[in-house]
């Protein structure tokens, strides 16, 4: 990894990925900002045709199975990011609102992002 740009680049993959596994479908457009040891991921993420249905009839039945997915992805997302890099994850925070299909995830790490991509460009020198 040569840059900031490039830890981006490999953290949208790894938020397709799993969302690819999990609902079968890449996300439509991701932005990712970082700041400290915050990364704050804001991504379009249409929502799965099911969830939409059961939506309709019975909202705190999908809001439950949304919880259950948004847990299931915070599990994933940590693994392979950790797999991925030399850097842990504190937390991870993520909401998903079903009326504008955005998701919004904040993952927080051990150590500012910055310091953590200095010391692996210190390695690759």
């Amino acid at each position: 990894m040569k840059s900031i740009g490039d830890f981006k680049q490999e953290i949208i993959k790894i938020n397709n990925k799993v969302n690819e596994e999990m609902y079968s479908r890449g996300l439509d457009w991701q932005k990712i900002d970082i700041i400290g040891d915050k990364i704050i991921i804001l991504a379009l993420n249409r929502r799965i045709s099911v969830l939409k249905h059961i939506d309709e009839k019975d909202t705190f039945t999908a809001r439950l199975m949304d919880l259950a997915l948004l847990n299931e992805f915070k599990i994933r997302f940590k693994k392979y990011f950790e797999d991925n890099f030399e850097l842990k994850i504190r937390t991870i925070l993520k909401d998903y609102d079903p009326v504008n299909q955005l998701a919004g995830i904040m993952i927080i790490t051990v150590q500012p992002v910055e310091e953590f991509l200095e010391k692996t460009l210190d390695k690759i020198v």
